[in-house]
């Protein structure tokens, strides 16, 4: 959808629907406000009719008020007026969005970034406008024959701004958040792809067109005869069970100085998980096409950097592969040797993510990186502690924890950091290896972080566990993109000076 700027005379805007907050209790917010003056109060005599109070992502849409140029009048509940935050400008714009891509107008006018959040600033809610409408308006229907779509869809939304003038920011506030949600939507999509059509060859094929469309990405595809000469025995274990040969994926984002050292993103993408040899239970297994979503967030946060043009240095590598049963798969008890060198009794094949991490990770360690973050859907055991609204996060690197957690604040992305004790580590004990895949029943989440902290000890390092939060299931089963805003935000942070909590 294409956003624009509005600035004016509310009242007297030209548009085909104008959307304004209220508050609950039918307490009208500034914009609504002054078009209630303007309409000589009609908005507050329909409100007493009772039909709307306001409570968060309620709507009524109303048509030729006098004394206002739009065509359409959209009220949207933003709930109470104390506990307005960025979380219920969210839902109260998905919520206007949704309902104007199934009406008639082809264009509008939002106001609800002038309804202030906090100490939010207008950069902060005209991206997160930008966000919601895009998360609204997401349909996947790519592999459907007749997929239904809207006859008049929203095409222009534009943002109210008051008096305020055009800045380089509000520039920046639309240009960062169509960035944002163009990676978030990539990530989707490849997502929610089946694994018959994103296997790894076909990640791989993504990665290179995106590479053909930028100067500024070189992207290169090591295969299984690449890997084993690097001596990745953890990562093409895995892919032993397929038919589908294994890739590794590298891409090098080159917009900062040359010669500074890069941000390392290393992506998780099981495009299917079986579960292996240790067989995963038939119901829900569909969703393991999921297994990929981080190796999927990394695409995505790329994809964002070259939109944005960033000015920073970012390696992505996402290590991809299937895993399947198959007489020549993992077999429990097997022991394998890792690029490191250091030796893995796998004791249950379906903690293969981690066998694939790795050797990522160490291959990680070449590009002298400033920082690591690998993104796995690693851990039924996080969505038990966190549930789906908060990815965990473990780290050996107080400083670099606490700048995914305060991205993820800023973006809405959260985290939420689990220790990374020493104390863990002997659940990794093996008698006939360096080291188990698997660490027991307890502190599922910890034990997985604390073998791949053996990885990652020459340079500052964070693990995002993505389980609960990368799709959701049921109903409404489908991708989520997370964590490309978290992962975008982090990016934009460390690209110059550091920005107060309310830039």
């Amino acid at each position: 959808m294409e956003y624009t700027l509005k600035r004016g005379d509310l009242a007297k805007q030209k548009t085909a629907c104008l959307i304004v907050g209220v508050f609950e209790g039918r307490q009208l917010s500034e914009p609504a406000a002054v078009l209630d003056k303007a309409g000589k109060d009609q908005i507050r005599r329909i409100l007493k009719k009772g039909d709307f109070d306001g409570k968060t992502g309620q709507t009524l849409l109303l048509y030729d008020l006098s004394g206002m140029a739009c065509e359409r009048l959209l009220l949207v509940g933003v709930g109470a007026h104390k506990e307005f935050d960025l979380q219920a400008l969210r839902k109260a714009t998905a919520a206007a969005t949704a309902v104007l891509n199934d009406a008639h107008p082809l264009e509008a006018i939002t106001t609800l970034p002038m309804v202030q959040a906090g100490d939010a600033s207008l950069y902060r809610m005209l991206r997160e406008t930008i966000l919601a409408s895009e998360e609204s308006l997401y349909r996947f229907d790519q592999c459907k024959s007749d997929a239904e779509k809207p006859k008049r869809p929203l095409k222009r939304l534009g943002l109210f701004i008051g008096t305020r003038r055009r800045s380089r920011l509000t520039d920046k506030a639309i240009s960062h958040g169509l960035a944002m949600a163009n990676g978030t939507i990539l990530a989707k999509d490849l997502s929610n792809l089946p694994g018959n059509i994103c296997t790894p060859t076909y990640l791989a094929g993504r990665a290179r067109a995106m590479g053909r469309r930028s100067r500024k990405l070189k992207v290169q595809v090591l295969g299984e005869k690449q890997m084993k000469e690097l001596g990745m025995g953890a990562l093409l274990s895995v892919s032993r069970g397929s038919s589908q040969p294994a890739k590794l994926i590298v891409m090098e984002y080159k917009g900062g100085k040359v010669g500074s050292n890069p941000v390392v993103l290393v992506g998780k993408g099981l495009t299917f998980d079986a579960g292996g040899i240790s067989i995963k239970p038939s119901a829900a297994m569909d969703e393991m096409k999921y297994d990929m979503c981080g190796g999927a967030s990394v695409l995505g946060t790329l994809a964002a950097c070259v939109e944005m043009s960033l000015a920073i240095n970012v390696i992505g590598i996402i290590p991809a592969s299937e895993n399947l049963p198959d007489g020549n798969a993992n077999k429990p008890g097997d022991i394998v040797t890792s690029m490191s060198g250091k030796s893995i009794e796998i004791l249950n094949t379906d903690a293969e993510g981690r066998l694939i991490l790795c050797d990522a990770l160490s291959y990680a360690d070449r590009f002298k990186p400033a920082a690591v973050i690998d993104i796995a859907t690693l851990t039924g055991a996080c969505v038990v502690a966190l549930g789906s609204h908060a990815s965990g996060l473990l780290s050996n690197d107080d400083k670099l924890a606490n700048e995914v957690l305060e991205a993820g604040e800023e973006s809405g992305d959260r985290a939420w950091r689990l220790p990374l004790w020493d104390d863990y580590q002997s659940q990794l004990d093996s008698n006939f290896a360096d080291m188990a895949n698997i660490g027991g029943k307890g502190a599922g989440t910890i034990t997985a972080a604390c073998f791949l902290s053996r990885f990652t000890e020459k340079y500052k390092w964070a693990h995002l566990d993505i389980a609960g939060t990368a799709w959701k299931n049921g109903k409404d089963k489908g991708a989520t993109g997370r964590p490309v805003p978290l992962l975008t935000q982090f990016l934009l942070q460390r690209c110059g000076p550091r920005k107060r909590k309310s830039s």
